[in-house]
């Protein structure tokens, strides 16, 4: 249940001192650069136009690199510390390039956009951190380049379907929900629905007791709501991946986390305990479609695999249950 959010042993983005803060952004600015590149070479074949414009953006992220190694040696000396993405708790992170393929135009523009308004947020909160005016300066100066960037949707428009101001801000405003409530909220419909799947079938089989099984049910359901929901809201503060407020986040998760367990804990209100079984089965089924279609509307999933995926492990925790409760 917590290895999504799990964060120990991670520095926290206030804690960083000034010479951090430049560290992270210089390793993160050679990160971005070999993403652009691979970006780059995998479409140079078949859109060498839009190659052509991340081949721009690796030399952007490497003038923006070079100024911030400048600035470091001026103000710290030539030994840069090693601090990445991954050290730091709440910092956004990056998918590799085999992770968006095959790389078609729409799935790298969709990143490259993302890739460029975390940074922006990244360099905002750090000058933000800094009372070093040259620093600051800098940090500021790479927030407004990246802001300034011309729009990948727009650079690609010979390739994509141009979209007014209308379109953008609705796609934004899409996006934020997603991230804010979507994400966080499927997140818990999966925990919810199939965690607590094996100890409610479990006592079900086991004390053939439909009040007992409701009750532990109950009892699953709420107590994963209130632990997803308080790892989701603490997980990040949102200011640097932009996944918007954590108590939002959280209740989001926390809610439908009970949600999922709730929905086949219900039926064994019903005093006959296979007509309870029953229902409670096709509840079951009916939940795990239901993630399913989700994913697969709002997190770019084909639906098939995400049926799959959500299906077999669902079935395969409702076996161990019912194996569990009849052992």
């Amino acid at each position: 249940m917590f290895s999504r959010f799990m964060s120990f042993g991670k520095r926290h983005f206030d804690d960083l001192g000034e010479q951090e803060v430049l560290a992270l952004a210089i390793s993160a600015e050679e990160d971005d650069a070999r993403i652009y590149a691979a970006y780059a070479e995998g479409l140079r074949e078949q859109y060498p136009a839009s190659a052509k414009v991340f081949d721009e953006m690796v030399e952007e992220e490497n003038d923006h690199r070079r100024q911030l190694i400048d600035l470091h040696r001026e103000k710290f000396g030539t030994n840069i510390p090693l601090i990445r993405r991954e050290h730091v708790k709440g910092f956004y992170e990056r998918k590799p390039d085999w992770l968006v393929r095959p790389l078609g135009l729409e799935n790298v523009r969709k990143q490259a956009v993302l890739m460029e308004a975390q940074a922006y947020r990244y360099y905002i909160e750090a000058a933000k951190r800094t009372s070093d005016a040259d620093i600051r300066k800098l940090l500021g100066d790479l927030a407004q380049a990246e802001k300034s960037h011309v729009s990948l949707a727009s650079k690609l428009s010979s390739e994509l379907d141009a979209s007014d101001a209308l379109n953008a801000e609705n796609e934004e405003e899409h996006k934020q929900f997603v991230l804010t409530y979507v994400q966080p909220g499927l997140a818990g419909l999966m925990d919810g629905s199939v965690s607590t799947l094996a100890p409610v079938f479990a006592a079900a089989f086991a004390t053939q007791n439909t009040w007992d099984t409701f009750l532990i049910g109950l009892a699953a359901s709420i107590g994963a709501g209130i632990s997803m929901g308080f790892t989701e809201a603490l997980s990040d503060d949102g200011k640097l991946t932009g996944r918007g407020s954590p108590i939002k986040r959280g209740f989001a998760s926390g809610i439908m986390t009970a949600v999922g367990g709730l929905g086949h804990a219900l039926p064994y209100l019903i005093s006959d305990f296979w007509t309870a079984t029953s229902i409670a089965g096709v509840i079951v089924v009916i939940e795990l479609w239901a993630i399913a279609w989700i994913q697969s509307r709002y997190m770019d999933t084909p639906f098939l695999r995400a049926a799959l995926q959500i299906v077999l492990g669902g079935a395969l925790v409702f076996a161990a249950g019912i194996l569990i409760g009849n052992a």
